[in-house]
């Protein structure tokens, strides 16, 4: 992601129902609803209720509780928009202690801002531009073996070369100090063969 900011969402509490007293048999309808929506800074929540409720933002204790004595902000006049401006929780509830107790509040959790990722590149489509399709997946495994197999046999002859390089250098370096000891000998027998004709002469 490269941190630029998608745009803010306006959420209207409770979908298609409203901010209303639920039926006893859907009394966890609030939870559900945010339970299902994903809030971050920069978004906002609509109330739309009939003028006789109203919609007290207030702190955990008084959620829980549902006390109305002691509201952060107070709404009673059928619609409003509240503005999520900062990460954490948010608690709301009706003003009408019964309806807050039979499940008309709503707790919601706030993320930071909306991360916007930045789509990919536009790439032509390759039949507009006559590619040719790509390898088949497995023709990978193919060009692996075959690159080690070449690698392989590189390697043994490198090694082949060393080896009969070693043997060429190890043969010359023995065959001189041979013939110097055959010149040696020739010399030697060169003289004791001169030596030996002249005294039988």
């Amino acid at each position: 992601m490269n941190g630029s900011v998608e745009a803010s969402k306006q959420f209207t509490v409770g979908d298609h129902i409203g901010w209303r007293q639920p039926s006893s048999n859907n009394s966890d309808v609030y939870t559900l609803w945010a339970t299902s929506k994903r809030f971050h800074v920069g978004d906002s929540l609509s109330f739309e209720y009939d003028r006789n409720d109203s919609v007290l933002v207030v702190d955990k204790w008084d959620y829980y509780h549902c006390n109305s004595n002691n509201p952060i902000y107070s709404f009673n006049d059928g619609s409003n928009v509240v503005n999520l401006d900062r990460p954490g929780s948010f608690y709301f509830i009706s003003g009408i202690l019964d309806h807050c107790k039979n499940g008309e509040k709503l707790m919601i959790q706030v993320m930071g801002l909306h991360q916007r990722a930045e789509p990919p590149p536009a790439t032509a489509n390759p039949r507009e531009v006559g590619l040719a399709p790509g390898p088949h997946p497995s023709s990978g495994i193919v060009v692996t073996v075959a690159l080690t197999s070449v690698c392989l046999a590189l390697i043994i002859t490198v090694v082949a070369l060393a080896i009969q390089v070693g043997a060429d250098i190890v043969k010359r370096a023995l065959s001189y100090p041979m013939k110097l000891i055959a010149n040696a000998k020739n010399a030697w027998g060169q003289r004791t063969g001169v030596l030996s004709s002249k005294r039988y002469y």
